[in-house]
């Protein structure tokens, strides 16, 4: 058996059978104190206890303005955040989960038609799938299809990560957006933990070097990413700390787009108003821990954050002044325009 298939003969082991609930994990990584936004708790009011006890996210993957849209959970497990996605996207709406674990999936499906009356709908607007996400021509998924891919705690499981990025940015529409939360090191983690079945399993074996992880997406024709908030993750399990306790590991979630962007920020002039639109949001919207935007005030942006507001499902939402013709060099990201309370990060950059 070669390496791939080991690590994900491990990680379908210990998801499958090893762990029963969130309470059999010996850190924090998989299931990070959990920022979900408060316009969504309502709703988890509304899922099964079963598919509750057996989430294992490690933090909170849920983008704005998705009425009507078809998102792609990769890694759904039990499937919570489909179940919560679901009642957000609607009736017209659909919530595809791709999961390789028998056992998740069986807890997702099994309370399909519980959810469905739970919502008041008439027909299902979820669906699981069995799939790989290096191949999600495994799981029907077409080229330019679907809306937003979302990834809870799920990519650091995977031996190819160039082939699960690529293949994001293959079955996303132009505009369409990955947001993604997942567990990152300050460090590349050293070969041979990399294989540790527990470190597998727990989320930090796999975990992405920053770095190598931005250098991913570029080789994908994915120029720019954004950090929306970044969390330290602590090591409850002395064997653990021994192994791994010299990396420092973090619960990061970013977002990017499908958009043709350039690797740095530019400046050609754009000002971007934001229409108060978003129901959630009256008052402003933070696209990232560097971009805030209060309702109707205008704020100068980058070439690439212009694309971000104005050639995705966020141009219903703001009006983007401005355009291309004229080049005024690099922009300036290094001062955050963050509304208060919105945790940053101390990057300097925007991207």
């Amino acid at each position: 058996m070669n390496t791939r298939s080991k690590i994900l003969q491990d990680v379908q082991n210990y998801y499958g059978k090893v762990l029963k609930t969130k309470n059999d994990l010996q850190t924090s990584a998989c299931c990070a104190a959990d920022s979900l936004p408060g316009y969504l708790r309502p709703y988890l009011k509304n899922i099964h206890n079963e598919v509750q006890s057996r989430f294992y996210g490690c933090a909170s993957t849920f983008p704005v303005s998705l009425n009507g849209k078809t998102v792609v959970d990769l890694g759904c497990g039990s499937g919570r955040d489909c179940y919560l996605l679901a009642q957000v996207v609607g009736s017209d709406g659909m919530v595809i989960g791709v999961d390789m674990t028998d056992e998740q999936l069986a807890v997702a499906r099994k309370h399909v038609d519980y959810h469905t009356q739970k919502f008041n709908l008439d027909k299902p607007n979820v669906d699981f799938r069995k799939g790989w996400i290096e191949d999600l021509t495994s799981a029907n998924l077409e080229d330019n299809s679907v809306d937003i891919v979302i990834s809870n705690c799920v990519i650091n499981l995977s031996p190819d990560k160039e082939s699960v990025f690529r293949e994001i940015f293959r079955i996303l529409k132009p505009g369409g957006e990955l947001y993604l939360s997942d567990v990152f090191s300050g460090r590349r983690v050293p070969e041979p933990l990399t294989t540790d079945p527990v470190l597998l399993g727990e989320c930090l074996g796999g975990a992405l070097y920053i770095e190598d992880f931005r250098r991913i997406l570029k080789k994908v024709g994915c120029l720019d990413y954004r950090v929306i908030s970044k969390n330290p993750i602590t090591l409850d399990s002395e064997d653990i700390q021994r192994k791994a306790g010299m990396i420092d590991f973090y619960s990061m979630t970013v977002r990017s787009f499908k958009c043709d962007f350039e690797d740095i920020c530019e400046n050609f002039g754009h000002v971007a108003y934001y229409k108060g639109s978003i129901p959630e949001f009256p008052h402003g919207f933070t696209l990232d821990d560097h971009h805030y935007f209060p309702a109707g005030i205008p704020t100068p942006v980058c070439g690439n954050t212009s694309k971000m507001l104005s050639e995705t499902r966020f141009n219903e939402h703001f009006n983007v002044i401005g355009d291309f013709s004229t080049h005024y060099g690099p922009f300036d990201c290094n001062t955050p325009q963050v509304q208060e309370g919105i945790p940053t990060n101390d990057n300097g950059a925007c991207c």
